[in-house]
């Protein structure tokens, strides 16, 4: 006897108001692979989130050593330029000083303690004025007068070695003798540069010297 439209509908009823039915010609009709699918699925999908938080937190970390390195490297090459400018005088500051001297550590003391002792530099202003890359003494070239010069040094130049080269130039001249902010390494940023040329502090890149004007 052939199965009606109107028997399928009966059991279509039948088996929305029995769910246990569903459930067993669910298994009868399904074979037991495809049952096995959803929770299989699941634990796939548990599977795969595992790892890719794995790959996650290994990325992290990577990054993390990648900075940290871009980090050290910029420092040891900042470090390296510094020493170069220590040493090459004459190469870097000749254009904007004659006599040109790096004062050593117990100069830049004496210095220092001599303005706080004179009350014309605060503690913190020595601080500060001690913390700069390199001060160089000299005469300057325009008109002879005697001068600092108070040098930031960076492979890259920003705002805030210009920032700093100006506040603490600024503090040095406290002193009595005047003191010319400088800012050097390999490049300059449009920003630095333009606040630079804003506040008259000389660009010395790759040895070759910017004037403010």
């Amino acid at each position: 006897m052939p199965f009606t439209v109107e028997e399928f509908h009966d059991l279509v009823r039948i088996l929305e108001e029995r769910p246990e039915w569903r459930n067993e010609l669910r298994r009868l009709i399904l074979t037991d692979q495809l049952l096995a699918l959803p929770e299989q699925l699941t634990e796939l999908r548990a599977y795969t989130e595992q790892r890719f938080q794995a790959l996650a937190a290994q990325m992290a970390d990577l990054i993390q050593v990648v900075q940290t390195f871009a980090t050290d490297l910029g420092t040891l090459k900042g470090r390296s330029l510094e020493w170069d400018y220590r040493t090459k005088v004459y190469a870097y500051f000749g254009r904007i000083v004659r006599r040109a001297h790096v004062l050593s550590p117990d100069e830049l003391t004496a210095l220092l303690d001599d303005g706080i002792e004179s009350g014309v530099l605060s503690e913190a202003q020595a601080e500060d004025i001690s913390l700069a890359d390199v001060i160089v003494h000299g005469r300057r070239r325009s008109d002879g007068a005697e001068a600092f010069l108070v040098v930031e040094v960076s492979w890259g130049v920003g705002l805030q070695d210009v920032e700093r080269a100006i506040r603490r130039a600024a503090l040095l001249t406290h002193t009595g003798t005047p003191a010319l902010p400088v800012v050097a390494g390999t490049w300059v940023t449009p920003e630095a540069a333009g606040l630079a040329r804003t506040h008259q502090v000389w660009q010395l890149t790759n040895g070759h010297a910017i004037g403010p004007e």
